[in-house]
């Protein structure tokens, strides 16, 4: 009895080559506990070295290796092949963003907003000999989640709204930034804030809730956007009430 194959379909763009994309088709071993990620190694290996697609840790930690699997963004570390098996595998690009060669996305736009958002501490500069800035078990609980972001861009191709309006920041822009504005040790939630709460921002999210159902880290950002509206709605209340203080 012959060992066991699948069929990869892999989208590929070589604009040197054909101006339009197109689809080859490599036959590879199977084994239950191979990933597509494995399968397009061996592929890049042993069959054409030609195949472009970005990859890293290959442990889920890294969010180089998204694509769509079977027309669902998926990371290819994490993704058996025993779930298809042995119907053939679709591998393409992430959806929503241009492609640059083959399986590998130009991320620019990406990068440029989450820079806008400053994804980082801000306002936390003080002497050295001041001690440590220490945090209780709650206060790490009310971000922690929002952090487990890896960048893998896996929301923004299931986000309608991002392909529709490539203007909106986007899931995990605004969950990272949800993320340090709830930091006790952050003092940026004023000018984030000011970045965010605009047309393009969190009011452009229309709840779908596709970014968490595909978000491989659970981070929910359909969650922190909903969260941040409630919490410039509740802000921009109390500065109409009482707006003398605007701290």
């Amino acid at each position: 009895m012959p060992d066991p194959t699948m069929t990869l379909k892999v989208a590929r763009y070589r604009p040197e080559h054909q101006a339009e994309p197109y689809y080859d088709e490599y036959e590879i071993p199977y084994r239950e506990d191979m990933v597509v990620l494995d399968a397009l190694n061996h592929i890049k290996d042993e069959i054409d070295g030609s195949v472009a697609y970005r990859w890293s840790c290959r442990m889920g930690v890294c969010g180089s290796c998204g694509m769509m699997v079977n027309y669902r963004p998926r990371l290819t570390c994490s993704t058996f092949l025993r779930e298809f098996y042995p119907k053939p595998i679709v591998v393409e690009p992430l959806e929503n963003f241009p492609v640059i060669r083959d399986l590998v996305v130009d991320i620019t736009d990406f990068l440029e907003k989450l820079t806008e958002v400053k994804p980082f501490i801000v306002g936390a500069d003080r002497p050295l000999d001041q001690g440590e800035f220490l945090q209780t078990p709650d206060e790490v609980d009310r971000y922690k989640q929002f952090s487990m972001c890896i960048n893998c861009m896996i929301c923004y191709s299931a986000c309608p709204v991002y392909a529709k309006d490539p203007e909106f920041m986007g899931p995990a822009v605004l969950a990272l930034a949800h993320r340090y504005n709830l930091d006790s040790r952050d003092q940026g939630l004023a000018e984030r804030m000011d970045i965010i709460g605009v047309e393009t921002g969190i009011w452009d999210c229309t709840f779908v809730g596709e970014c968490s159902v595909v978000c491989p880290k659970d981070v929910d950002p359909a969650a922190a956007i909903q969260r941040t509206k409630v919490a410039a709605t509740t802000n921009g209340m109390t500065y109409f009430v009482w707006p003398f203080d605007r701290t």
